[in-house]
């Protein structure tokens, strides 16, 4: 007996994974806000145990702004990610979402949004990682890209210019079968 997996049920299961990985990326950008929050405004010891211990009380004893920096950049590069998959779950739940007839709008205008993100996730993580190697270049001590989520940046960058590149395909894709459809 065959098992026959159809394009719905993995569509399905990857539904559930993007809403699980959004689920943990927004907990993660919300960490790392109320920490900093809590760490500038309440309790300056909040630094050594920053996130998941990750110990940034070098950095705040060091200079403040440079915190705030970093912990920005922390922030933002959590929440782009997060809203990268919040939008993989729109799409996913889309009801007229048809995998049979792929080239329309809707899907062109995700992939692109898709690239936009991704390359500013990129972007913002490769400042993040600069910015550490600067900081350490002063002598601060610094936790790993990786404990800092800046890890990958390359990576990120050029997701976003292959998704790009795809969306350019899509947007011609959606334009041949605009013209299909007119001569018919």
């Amino acid at each position: 007996m065959e098992i026959k997996i159809t394009s719905k049920q993995i569509f399905t299961v990857l539904l559930v994974l993007a809403w699980i990985i959004f689920v943990g990326l927004s907990i993660e950008a919300g960490g790392f806000l109320c920490n900093a929050f809590f760490t500038l405004v309440l309790n300056p010891e909040g630094a050594k145990h920053f996130w998941k211990l990750v110990d940034l009380s070098a950095v705040y004893n060091s200079n403040k702004t440079y915190f705030i920096t970093i912990s920005s950049l922390m922030v933002i590069v959590a929440i782009l990610k997060s809203v990268l998959f919040y939008r993989i779950i729109v799409i996913l739940s889309d009801k007229e979402f048809n995998i049979e007839h792929p080239f329309n709008i809707k899907l062109t205008r995700f992939i692109s949004l898709a690239a936009y993100i991704s390359f500013g996730i990129g972007l913002f993580a490769n400042w993040g990682a600069t910015y550490v190697t600067w900081m350490a270049s002063k002598n601060i001590p610094m936790p790993s890209l990786q404990e800092l989520r800046f890890d990958g940046f390359n990576v990120w960058l050029f997701m976003g210019v292959i998704l790009f590149v795809i969306a350019q395909i899509f947007k011609r894709g959606v334009a041949i079968q605009a013209e299909n459809d007119l001569t018919v």
